[in-house]
């Protein structure tokens, strides 16, 4: 009997597996049906299986050597224990107190140290920005606490650290070398540029580094359509392995409106001055950057108009544009100051020679940022946007002066030659490192456009 049910099975199983090769389709949609309306079905085929619970049970012990057989139970408890660490940013507001609650110490000593100790208060202490790490005991009692800045150079960095031995705190200053390394990042446009940046998570200095690279090429105001993309590879600034700041926008794609800018940023040598290519290694940079100052408005062109304060027709010689008082102002190109000082109607104002008979005007300044005799160079920061001299607002006064003549600032920068191409010598190097940030960008790209495909 057994045995003629067992062949019977085989003759049904046999028979489905035929089926199911002659006629896959019908099969998985009965599979479907089956699936959908008999769930009835399938709890009775679970059913007919054991009970688990009515199994027996058995347990079975084996003894396993410990890892730490030469540590006692007692010497783990009452050994010297572990720390904590935390890290975070000191804010404007904290008072020692605050600083410590929120990196979780609970050492009220550690606070009245702060306060009372000079140099504590000055490193810590209303220094906004600065990354500060607490080390502390189980307890939550403070170990050792250590601040780090920025130098004044991007080669160094200061470590503040207050230390606990017996029972009393003291204080270390360093000064040690920062460590330049590389992050890559990249965003797509949604609804602006800087919501995009911020979305990225771009630190403010590479995202205008970004701008100035491709202002010349990309209009960031009016040109920008959703979708559009970019990528790119900036320094870091690091220390103790954490990011202090960010330097150099390294190299950049961006997709504007179906059509794609590079930029690479390529010095050869320490003594090179160093400028941004295309991959193929033509110049992208100009003599001059766009514009000295962030403004919101041209409030009067290099035209003629109506003298605001003395009411008479002339040519205004010049533009004006409109910033808020103390908007940063930044020389346009490389070069000497000139003179930096007080001028007539001009107030506080900075000339600039920049060579070949170019000479550029800065008037009106709330502050003067440079000497008289000073090298600067493009985009460093000259001075602030103010009302001094004749002047009915805050604003910039800007000119452009070809051999002594008075020409229209904005078209002489917006005209400027760009920068030589790459040497032969330099050719090889060059691409290497071409290829190298073609292919990171590449896959950021890649990545971005991988995103956007599955939100």
């Amino acid at each position: 009997m057994n045995n003629g049910f067992i062949t019977a099975g085989s003759l049904v199983i046999r028979q489905l597996v035929n089926t199911a090769q002659a006629h896959p389709k019908r099969l998985a949609a009965a599979l479907a049906v089956m699936l959908m309306t008999g769930g009835g079905a399938a709890f009775a085929v679970a059913e007919l299986g054991p009970n688990p619970s009515d199994m027996p049970v058995q347990t079975v012990e084996y003894p396993v050597e410990s890892l730490a057989s030469d540590i006692s139970i007692a010497d783990l408890v009452d050994g010297p224990g572990f720390s904590l660490y935390r890290t975070d940013e000191v804010r404007s507001n904290d008072t020692p107190e605050s600083l410590l609650r929120r990196l979780g110490v609970a050492d009220p000593a550690a606070a009245a140290f702060i306060r009372s100790d000079a140099k504590a208060r000055s490193a810590i202490i209303g220094k906004a920005g600065r990354q500060i790490t607490a080390e502390t005991t189980q307890s939550h009692e403070l170990t050792t606490l250590t601040v780090r800045w920025a130098g004044d150079s991007s080669d160094v960095f200061q470590r503040f650290s207050i230390r606990k031995a017996d029972g009393k705190f003291d204080t270390l200053t360093e000064f040690l070398p920062l460590t330049h390394g590389t992050r890559l990042s990249g965003g797509i446009i949604r609804s602006s540029l800087y919501a995009a940046t911020d979305a990225a998570s771009l630190p403010d200095n590479v995202s205008n580094q970004m701008v100035e690279v491709f202002a010349d090429k990309i209009d960031f105001r009016r040109a920008l359509r959703a979708g559009d993309r970019f990528s790119l590879v900036y320094e870091t600034l690091e220390a103790d392995g954490e990011v202090l700041g960010t330097g150099r926008l390294l190299s950049a794609e961006f997709r504007n409106n179906g059509k794609t800018h590079e930029a690479l940023w390529f010095q050869d040598s320490p003594k090179d001055k160093g400028a941004y290519y295309n991959f193929a290694g033509e110049s992208g940079e100009r003599s001059y950057i766009s514009s000295p100052v962030k403004y919101t408005r041209v409030s009067s062109a290099f035209a003629m108009r109506v003298h605001p304060i003395h009411k008479t027709w002339s040519a205004h010689k010049g533009t004006d544009l409109a910033a808020p008082q103390g908007t940063p102002v930044r020389t346009v190109g490389d070069g000497l100051v000139t003179f930096a000082g007080v001028q007539n109607g001009y107030g506080n104002v900075i000339y600039i020679d920049h060579g070949n008979k170019h000479e550029t005007v800065y008037a009106h300044l709330s502050r003067i940022a440079v000497k008289q005799g000073a090298r600067v160079s493009k985009g460093d920061e000259i001075g602030a946007v103010g009302q001094t001299g004749w002047a009915t607002g805050p604003h910039l006064h800007f000119e452009f002066r070809v051999a002594g003549e008075q020409r229209d600032p904005l078209a002489m920068v917006a005209e400027s030659e760009t920068s030589k191409p790459i040497s032969r010598q330099a050719r090889a190097k060059f691409d290497n490192l071409a290829n190298s940030m073609r292919l990171a960008l590449n896959d950021q790209m890649l990545m971005l456009e991988t995103s956007s495909t599955n939100q």
